[in-house]
């Protein structure tokens, strides 16, 4: 029977029968994968490895051949059909993350971080998670409970910790204002008001058809039988209470306080978290219940860390009094280092300020490193924006020395993407398909807790349609009707394919040495005739190039390199720490995406301190140490 009271909880006894799964002792140290749970699996592929390593041979799809690509749109019809799956719920659920767990062991993956899983609104398909209508409840579409339980629990077995994507800005589309109170009404019967500083007053609660015929008031607990159907408006009873909504209306600035703050995401109907400065933040009972709610999934699934979705749109106050009944109630429970990271967009400055006054963790790279990270891979941005993203800050009045190597998640395709119009996975254009590895690679072998959005190991293709762009980058990776390469029918778990392999040599170098997790990490200079050394560099608004960079930890420096030039090799003299090694020592690869020259050496000689002279294949990776 669904919780329908916060009352009713009771997290005591939620304790399993030995202790809580323990956290990390440094995120740093893990490698994440973001998926959308109804993007990824719907437990009935055939022919991939199982848990064990043995493949399944049941199933209604098979994997995904060239052959396949674009045989869901043969006509404009079937185009159009292709299209409109994309932005409907297409099938993936728990048990089919769950049969998945070995294909992300072996890549390397250590965590995973999961697309919210709590019920949605009935009437809206809303299959990304971010529209809540109940936040007791595991969406009925991706499973039950007990299957998100059973998750959990057998990615731990395997050494893979849970991070679950959460929402306290927001919840559903769970009221409509009244249109017919409105100074301009005429015959509209959907209204729709803008953020104009009031309240805007409120028709109902909406019903499962979206209709809002249910009374905006808390539903008498006293009267079970007097409960609303439980697929409307929104629960926990608790949440029925007016005052938990700002009722001013959707967000037309986003970068206008306090509009970003106090409106509606769309219709997603923002929540009042309360009022005050960061130091004497008075939280509303509304933004308490949610720290219950959360609690409440902590004990009972045992997970290991939230993401917390769009935090600029939060007080400061109410992001600390979150961040702090979390962690207070994780080491409660012995889950010491539980991880609380922030979706935080504006920029580098505003993201780190926001840390440092609310005890976030870590924040994700939504502002500046995705977007500079891909456009480095490709040769068309300064090396030096993205590796000096990572130090330096004097944002945080810490001088000159500050690594930034567990306060950042650091990723690229991923489904924000502010201020990118299209949206587009870094494979939309064939030519830059050969590159893909060389941004994973610089993903997870630079500075930050490296992660990687679902299907980019296999080269998913999402791509811009200017009709709704989020859709094209959140392509499934099982038969569905939606899959990449404007496939359907067939699935991507593919442990052959050239980059899941080789980025799982990569995963597992960075595992086994400390340098590449927590070291410092310095861009280094070039140079082609080893005489005039410099930062590699844009030339005409291009690089093809040699960008090699060091992860210093103690004594130990291991250097890498990747080529940005798709189709040529490239050769330069590359500068390494002249304290950490003498003139004639030597460098030995230790992988390289040309096999051939794994275990090849290279002699230090004094050119601009001490350098080497590198070769690397074209759009090649390598390591040397």
């Amino acid at each position: 029977m669904a919780i329908t009271q916060l009352s009713q909880l009771d997290l005591r006894s939620l304790k399993p029968p030995g202790n809580y799964h323990p956290s990390p002792v440094a995120w740093e140290d893990h490698v994440f994968y973001f998926l959308l749970i109804d993007r990824f699996s719907d437990n009935n592929e055939a022919g991939y490895m199982d848990i064990a390593g043995i493949t399944v041979t049941t199933g209604s799809s098979s994997v995904f051949t060239p052959a396949d690509s674009r045989n869901a749109i043969q006509n404009k019809a079937d185009a159009a059909e292709w299209r409109a799956a994309g932005g409907k719920y297409v099938g993936g659920n728990l048990k089919g993350l769950t049969s998945k767990i070995g294909y992300l062991k072996r890549m390397g993956i250590t965590a995973i971080w999961v697309s919210p899983v709590l019920k949605q609104v009935h009437f809206q398909e809303t299959y990304h998670g971010y529209g809540i209508q109940d936040f007791l409840q595991v969406n009925p579409q991706f499973g039950t409970d007990q299957d998100f339980k059973d998750l959990v629990k057998i990615a731990h077995d395997h050494g893979i910790y849970v991070i679950l994507d959460i929402i306290l800005n927001h919840v559903g589309d769970i009221f409509s204002y009244d249109p017919t109170r409105q100074p301009n009404y005429q015959t509209d019967s959907h209204f729709d008001p803008r953020w104009d500083r009031n309240p805007y007053p409120v028709l109902g609660f909406n019903d499962p058809a979206g209709n809002p015929t249910i009374p905006f008031v808390r539903t008498d607990p006293a009267n079970p039988a007097g409960f609303p159907d439980q697929n409307g408006a929104i629960w926990p009873v608790e949440f029925q209470n007016p005052g938990y909504y700002t009722q001013k209306g959707r967000i037309t600035n986003f970068d206008y306080d306090p509009e970003f703050r106090e409106g509606d995401f769309f219709d997603l109907k923002d929540v009042n978290h309360g009022a005050g400065d960061v130091d004497t933040y008075l939280p509303s009972q509304a933004l308490q219940d949610l720290a219950e709610v959360y609690k409440y999934w902590i004990a009972f699934a045992d997970i290991d860390g939230f993401r917390i979705d769009t935090v600029k749109h939060m007080d400061l106050g109410a992001t600390r009094f979150f961040t702090s009944a979390m962690h207070e109630f994780a080491q409660s429970i012995g889950k010491d280092n539980l991880l609380l990271t922030g979706e935080i967009t504006g920029g580098r400055e505003f993201a780190f300020n926001t840390m440092q006054l609310t005890g976030l963790n870590a924040a994700l790279g939504i502002a500046d490193i995705p977007g500079k990270l891909e456009f480095l891979v490709k040769g068309v941005s300064d090396p030096n924006e993205y590796f000096s993203l990572f130090r330096n800050s004097e944002l945080i009045g810490k001088g000159t020395h500050t690594w930034f190597r567990n306060k950042v998640v650091t990723f690229f395709n991923d489904h924000d993407q502010v201020g990118r119009d299209p949206k587009e996975r870094f494979c939309a254009n064939p030519s830059h398909a050969k590159l893909v590895l060389n941004a994973l690679a610089l993903n997870v072998a630079t500075l930050g807790i490296p992660c990687i959005y679902y299907g980019t190991e296999q080269r998913f293709n999402g791509h811009g349609g200017g009709d709704g762009g989020d859709r094209y980058i959140r392509e499934a990776m099982f038969g569905g009707s939606f899959g990449s390469y404007e496939s359907e029918g067939v699935h991507f778990f593919d442990e052959d394919s050239p980059v899941y392999q080789e980025l799982a040599k990569i995963i597992q170098f960075r595992k086994d040495n400390a340098a590449l997790r927590r070291g410092r990490q310095y861009l280094r200079p070039i140079s082609g005739d080893g005489q005039h050394f410099g930062l590699p560099t844009l030339l005409g608004g291009q690089i093809h190039s040699i960008v090699p960079w060091s992860r210093i930890l103690s004594e130990t420096e291991i250097l890498l390199a990747i080529n940005t030039d798709p189709d040529n090799a490239k050769t330069a003299w590359v500068t390494v720490d002249n304290s950490l090694h003498k003139q004639g020592n030597v460098l030995t690869c230790l992988y390289s995406t040309d096999p051939g020259q794994i275990g090849t050496q290279v002699q230090l000689e004094p050119r601009n301190g001490l350098s080497v002279q590198l070769t690397v294949s074209a759009a090649g990776f390598v390591v040397f140490g």
